[in-house]
């Protein structure tokens, strides 16, 4: 029986929405990913769109200590906290916030790391900007700034010359939980959003098309749709 292949151009990245998935499960799958590609099950670069589940992260610096409420009100919320391997501290993700995964191989396509943060604010900037609102970077503080507020944040990880872990962009989430924490480790720091900062609630289906858009141009690639099936095949391989 012949195997149902996924595009095989060299230059485009695949694109998967994974639409709403719980944080350990698309960390999870992250890394199935990386792993295929450290084994060259495929050469392909991977974009991974998704919104998440309420859960507060902390990276490879930690952060709990940026948590600004009690175990048992966490525990009354509902919302799990888990540490993983990305850079920065703590944060939050939940439905309305739209979270790009760039898996890619950063030594074919000559790219720091540096580069690649840079990148993925360009991309907020362009998206922000496209619906109206003017966002920027700040030179001391990574991701991307309305005024003082904080509309998108980054944290990566790199295993073997591959990215994993990305952006995460407000779009038209619930603002409360970023209260319960210094966001990012940062006292005095409010965040903000796309539907804040423009007072009506842009959809996600059009800030991930913009998104898309826009990435396509920062990083000059192609991009090209892929299932879950197709991917889940290539990483059993």
């Amino acid at each position: 029986m012949v195997k149902h292949q996924p595009p095989t151009r060299t230059l485009a990245c695949w694109c998967l929405d994974l639409k709403t998935m719980a944080y350990q499960e698309a960390w999870e799958f992250q890394q199935a990913v990386v792993r295929a590609k450290i084994e060259k099950n495929f050469s392909q670069d991977v974009i991974l769109f998704v919104e998440h589940a309420p859960v507060f992260t902390l990276g490879r610096r930690g952060g709990l200590e940026n948590l600004t409420v009690s175990e048992a009100f966490l525990e009354a919320s509902g919302i799990q906290v888990i540490q993983v391997e990305r850079g920065g501290d703590i944060t939050y993700h939940g439905p309305g916030q739209l979270v790009v995964y760039p898996v890619l191989d950063l030594d074919r396509q000559r790219l720091g790391i540096t580069e690649l943060v840079f990148m993925l604010e360009e991309i907020m900037i362009r998206v922000s900007k496209t619906l109206g609102v003017h966002a920027v970077r700040n030179p001391r503080n990574r991701g991307v700034w309305v005024g003082k507020k904080k509309i998108g944040s980054i944290g990566l990880a790199v295993r073997k010359g591959f990215s994993f872990h990305g952006m995460a962009l407000n779009v038209n989430l619930s603002m409360t939980p970023f209260e319960w924490i210094h966001p990012c480790g940062l006292a005095n720091v409010s965040m903000t959003s796309l539907e804040k900062e423009l007072s009506e609630r842009p959809s996600m289906q059009a800030v991930q098309k913009l998104t898309k858009q826009h990435l396509k141009d920062v990083f000059g690639r192609s991009l090209e749709a892929i299932t879950r099936e197709q991917l889940d095949r290539l990483i059993k391989l």
